[in-house]
């Protein structure tokens, strides 16, 4: 019975009915380890929730639409994952969704750090590198900021360089584990090939190709999309992977690792992903950068004054918003 009730997890997500939130729910609702399932946002959400509803496995699924009632969607939540916000469109970058995205999310933290100010905060909206910063300064305006508990979503990446590399190596990418630091865009995306398990190398003009199309790897769908959408199902896997880890280690599960978007003192930059030993309250231990390869160390250097900049512009959003 015990282990039973360790389970019992309830999970918000923030902006259900979009492209990405509707298949994380799907997947979410698929997980035994969620017990109430809690769908936000501000049209459809009653919909998705009665056809999720139908669905045989345990989390209970209700549906929340509109302002007035994300105060009930969001009570009791032990995480809530934010994928709420616009897609981006060919010719975009993550930065130009900052002005929709940044008080969306704002809007959607206050809400968090009044109504749910211990859950574990995971922000899948763009642009990661401003929003998370964002979702700091309000938490820390309502005086319950805990950095070991807000996440920026970068698994897309991890799950991106998995992926590449074993369609390169011909390895099943469900065995390959590549740790990827920084940001989450362009070039703040840093794989560190030569910390991957299982260990693999390839030539410098292979493997600043491969870079690159990790890199740019959001841009290749959104083209591919041609103007209908940005990495929605893939992100959906991605986002559902972290949360199902952070539940692992918040139900006592060990040794679970994942990169993620957070406050770190590891680099010059005040917020930088880094792989994270999680645990029941959160980010137990940031494991750092590990030992890096001369190319590694040049790109956190070439990342550096885009990573802070977009740091400060979430920074100085919160300052300037009524």
């Amino acid at each position: 019975m015990f282990l039973f009730l360790q389970n019992n997890s309830s999970v918000s997500v923030l902006g259900a009915s979009g492209g990405i939130g509707q298949p994380l729910s799907l997947l979410l609702k698929n997980s035994p380890l969620i017990s109430e399932l809690a769908l936000y946002d501000i049209a459809h959400t009653p919909g998705v929730a009665a056809d999720l509803s139908h669905i045989e496995t345990r989390a209970k699924v209700t549906g929340y639409i509109g302002p007035d009632q994300l105060a009930d969607c969001l009570k009791g939540s032990d995480v809530v994952v934010i994928p709420a916000g616009v897609p981006r469109k060919p010719g975009m970058t993550r930065d130009d969704l900052f002005n929709t995205n940044a008080s969306i999310v704002a809007t959607l933290a206050e809400a968090c750090a009044k109504h749910c100010p211990e859950a574990m905060i995971c922000i899948i909206a763009n642009p990661v590198n401003s929003t998370i910063p964002i979702t700091s300064e309000i938490f820390k305006k309502h005086g319950v900021y805990n950095p070991n508990r807000i996440f920026g979503v970068t698994t897309l990446d991890i799950v991106r360089a998995n992926t590449f590399v074993a369609e390169l190596k011909g390895l099943d990418p469900a065995r390959v584990n590549i740790p990827v630091i920084g940001g989450h865009a362009g070039k703040t995306i840093i794989p560190l090939i030569s910390q991957s398990t299982p260990k693999v190398e390839f030539p410098q003009d292979q493997l600043e190709a491969l870079v690159g199309r990790i890199q740019e790897a959001g841009t290749e769908v959104v083209k591919a999309k041609a103007g209908s959408g940005s990495a929605t199902l893939s992100m959906a896997y991605a986002g559902a992977r972290f949360v199902f880890s952070l539940l692992d280690a918040i139900n006592g599960k060990e040794g679970v690792i994942e990169c993620a978007f957070v406050r770190s003192e590891e680099t010059e930059s005040p917020y930088f992903s880094t792989p994270l030993l999680l645990g029941k309250s959160g980010i137990e231990k940031n494991l750092g950068l590990g030992k890096l390869s001369p190319f590694e160390e040049k790109m956190i250097g070439e990342a550096m004054a885009e990573l802070k900049g977009s740091i400060k512009k979430g920074e100085e959003f919160v300052k300037s918003r009524k």
